[in-house]
């Protein structure tokens, strides 16, 4: 039974940290008003929309992992659930990075990476459904992979930050644009690896 949720699990402690920090935010939204919340104040439903559909794609998402699971109709109905959360999560964040305030701590390439990586993932979320509406099974899980590869990286580029701020302490903008650029393109390698292998073996 364990060797069946083994990814679920380790994909919900990759999420976890942005997941309590998206629920944070949220908390904030509705508290004092501060310096960061102010970029949201204005206008806050794009970010309880990316919040809440990240949040659903995360979790759910994790279970479509498992393999026990994809033999029964729970597949399918999480899926519809899923799959639009992780649109909503991708636009919402491609709609934020164009028109919210950027911090001080934004440098200009980490919204040029946004940009490419929300479109990644909205794309690759789009012809997995696509995909599956045209019975191309393999089609659609291999695109709903990077997805969620893209979606998830937010829980990698915490890991990935780390030993930068441990050694060095905060990063400065270009350096914390490089770092969380890593992370994305390091959740496609490992995506893309994990598509060859099964298209492999099965």
């Amino acid at each position: 039974m364990l060797k069946h949720i083994r990814v679920p699990i380790a994909l919900l402690l990759l999420g976890a940290v942005p997941i309590a920090a998206g629920a944070f935010r949220l908390t904030k939204l509705t508290g004092p008003a501060t310096e960061e919340g102010a970029r949201f104040a204005a206008a806050p439903i794009p970010i309880v929309l990316h919040i809440v559909g990240a949040t659903v794609f995360t979790v759910v998402g994790a279970f479509q992992f498992a393999p026990n699971l994809r033999r029964f109709a729970w597949h399918r109905i999480a899926g519809r659930l899923a799959l639009p959360c992780g649109l909503i999560a991708a636009l919402s964040g491609l709609y934020m990075t164009i028109t919210y305030p950027h911090p001080a701590s934004d440098a200009p390439l980490l919204t040029v990476f946004r940009l490419i990586f929300g479109t990644i993932m909205a794309v690759a979320l789009v012809l997995g459904l696509l995909a599956i509406r045209r019975r191309d099974i393999a089609g659609h899980r291999a695109w709903v992979i990077r997805g969620y590869a893209v979606g998830i990286a937010s829980g990698t580029q915490a890991v990935v930050t780390l030993p930068w701020f441990i050694a060095f302490g905060e990063p400065t903008p270009l350096p914390r644009a490089l770092l969380l650029g890593a992370a994305w393109v390091l959740n496609l390698v490992v995506a893309e690896a994990a598509i060859r292998r099964r298209a492999r073996c099965c």
